[in-house]
């Protein structure tokens, strides 16, 4: 494996990346502590068949053992046959003696191949509604917590691990369980018919897969380790080819004429990875010939030991050939459980982190009550709050208190990391404070369903989130709760001063606005504002807060959505978040915010006579316009 200055990496990027840690784990991991762990891993596989589809799973359980009774039936038979093949008398006599059990193994070998079939398609079925119950119980958790959580890095690093793998892992749980359950009864099945031909011959039959076994498991750990070796230059290769090919850089790209330098890189680092992958490949299949050579002579040894028993006159020469038989097919099952632990005990590793993140995603919920928020408001309180995101030194919003009124235009103004948008987060309910309280006409908002308080406000984002769904989409998504009318859409739309460039589209309000889709579009930062703030025009909301509404706009279109928005302040409380003071003169009231703690407050004559923060910001940023 070349070194660092070879492949181009540092310390950091061979650093084992999260989503691989179980991995390296599952690397240096003995085979005895994985065979201990496989009853509660095979628990765990079980319980969550069994909560994705009962049925289903029940129905493979059943399909399963009865397959492998079928198949000791055949095992069984199979002593018959050679018992009146190898008796004393005429060929014919011969043959039609065995014909009996020769029907019975047909039969069993039948029967056992339609239930194996039958439960490889109840399996077919069961594996995706595994996935789909794990994706879908991710996902509901991930958007049940409170906002603050996705600011605590555990958190995060939880959901990344259990998002990343963890949704597979139970997948792969379930389906590598079952290869268990399959490899299990078929042994026991071989070891069943053994045992009784003779005990001797269990031991030896143990003995004969264990350096199989062990080939399996060691070239598992080559496989692990070669990737762990491998992701630094991995992760760079994946940078070089989305360079190459994606379309962000390509005009750059060929622009400074960086084409064949990348190309380069590219290969170089390909090759890294070849050959790496060339030596794996070898010595994992050195190594799987000595677990077969061992392998070979000990199951010569059990053939050996088969002999002397036939020949000393222990074991009839029917059985003796039924043995063999059985000798043979638990050598392969045996094969195949050392390798389904393997992997069971990987999968269940990276499992763990899904059910933790679940585990951490439930006590960070929130809360789940009844009470719904009303309507509307008449006033709107914040006494004494103060939020700290996790793992801050210092508060956000520190001992804050406000009153919005109905009708009103609050202004919040302070220069950056002041806390004026974490104020508004607080006050849409986004946020829950770690002291004081935000109450609507004095009832403490954490008395309300989460939901029903959100459904009141309307948030327009300084960055809002480009929904890859159709324009008609893009603005009705507010009022999910109620089918919105195409008429009722572009009268939203017009309100936001989005209906002209909506209706250029190719599509027009059925336009998916994305270029990943046929006939979709993309829009310019300025539209996606515009969209944004018909989006809240659309979801008619008691308390519209706007952080940055116009930073995407020209000074036209940013006056006529100011002026749009005076209008929709009526009956209706507005929030305003912005750098540009001339925005907030006509608003009623003005709090202005310095490292998260409100330092002065007044209409906007008010300030500039106090000749503070207020008049200093606004000074400043006039002057700019200002002839020298």
């Amino acid at each position: 494996m070349p070194d660092d200055a070879e492949t181009g990496t540092d310390d950091a990027e061979l650093a084992v990346p999260y989503w691989l840690t179980r991995t390296k784990e599952a690397a240096d991991t003995g085979f005895l502590r994985m065979l201990r762990r496989l009853p509660s891993l095979l628990r765990e596989a079980w319980l969550l068949a069994w909560r994705a589809g009962p049925g289903t799973s029940l129905a493979v359980l059943i399909l399963q053992v009865a397959a492998g009774i079928a198949g000791a039936l055949g095992l069984v038979s199979v002593v018959g046959v050679f018992d009146g093949l190898l008796q004393a008398g005429p060929t014919p006599e011969r043959v039609r003696a065995a014909v009996p059990s020769l029907v019975l193994l047909v039969v069993a070998t039948a029967v056992r191949g339609l239930l194996a079939s039958a439960a490889a398609a109840a399996h077919g079925r069961l594996s995706p509604v595994v996935y789909e119950a794990a994706e879908n119980r991710l996902l509901d958790l991930t958007t049940r917590v409170g906002l603050a959580t996705f600011d605590d890095p555990d958190w995060r690093d939880s959901m990344e691990r259990a998002r990343d793998r963890g949704i597979h892992a139970a997948q792969q749980l379930v389906d590598l369980g079952i290869d268990v359950l399959t490899s299990l009864i078929g042994l026991a099945v071989a070891a069943g018919v053994l045992t009784v031909l003779h005990p001797a011959l269990l031991p030896l039959l143990v003995l004969a897969v264990l350096p199989t076994a062990w080939a399996a498991v060691y070239a598992a750990r080559l496989s692990y380790r070669s990737r762990l070796r491998l992701i630094a230059v991995w992760r760079r290769h994946g940078m070089f080819s989305h360079l190459l090919a994606a379309r962000e850089p390509a005009g750059e790209l060929r622009a400074f004429t960086v084409r064949r330098f990348l190309l380069a890189e590219a290969a170089r680092l390909l090759r890294v990875s070849t050959l790496e992958e060339i030596r794996v490949v070898t010595r994992s299949v050195r190594t799987r010939l000595y677990g077969q050579a061992l392998s070979g002579l000990a199951t010569g040894l059990a053939y050996v030991t088969l002999c002397w028993l036939l020949w000393t006159g222990r074991v009839e020469l029917a059985a003796a050939g039924a043995a063999a038989y059985a000798i043979n097919i638990g050598i392969g099952k045996l094969g195949e459980l050392a390798f389904a632990t393997n992997r069971v005990y990987e999968q269940g590793l990276y499992f763990t982190d899904f059910r933790q993140f679940c585990e951490l995603s439930e006590a960070h919920a929130e809360p789940d009550t009844s009470l719904r928020a009303p309507e509307t408001f008449e006033e709107i309180r914040a006494d004494g709050v103060t939020f700290r995101y996790p793992d801050a030194e210092r508060p956000a919003v520190r001992d804050v208190s406000l009153t919005l009124r109905r009708g009103q235009i609050i202004a919040l103004v302070g220069e950056n990391g002041s806390g004026k948008s974490t104020l508004a987060a607080v006050l849409a309910g986004l946020y829950r404070p770690q002291e004081g309280t935000v109450s609507w006409d004095g009832h403490d908002v954490s008395r309300f369903h989460p939901e029903s308080l959100r459904e009141r406000v309307a948030v327009v984002m300084q960055e809002p989130t480009r929904w890859p769904l159709s324009a008609r989409a893009n603005i009705a998504i507010g009022r999910h709760d109620r089918p919105a009318t195409l008429e009722q859409v572009q009268e939203s739309a017009r309100a936001g001063d989005a209906h002209d460039f909506v209706m250029e589209l190719a599509r027009q309000y059925e336009t998916i606005l994305s270029r990943h889709f046929t006939d979709g579009a993309d829009l310019s930062g300025g539209q996606w504002q515009r969209l944004a703030v018909s989006r809240a025009f659309h979801r008619d909301a008691a308390l519209l807060i706007c952080d940055e509404p116009t930073a995407n706009l020209d000074a036209r279109a940013e006056h006529e959505v100011y002026r749009r928005l005076r209008d929709l302040a009526t009956g209706r409380t507005v929030v305003l978040i912005t750098h540009r003071m001339a925005s907030v003169r006509e608003a009623d009231r003005i709090y202005v915010l310095d490292h998260g703690a409100v330092v002065e407050e007044g209409d906007h004559d008010t300030l500039m006579a106090a000749g503070g923060v207020y008049a200093q910001l606004f000074t400043l940023q006039a002057s700019a316009y200002q002839s020298a």
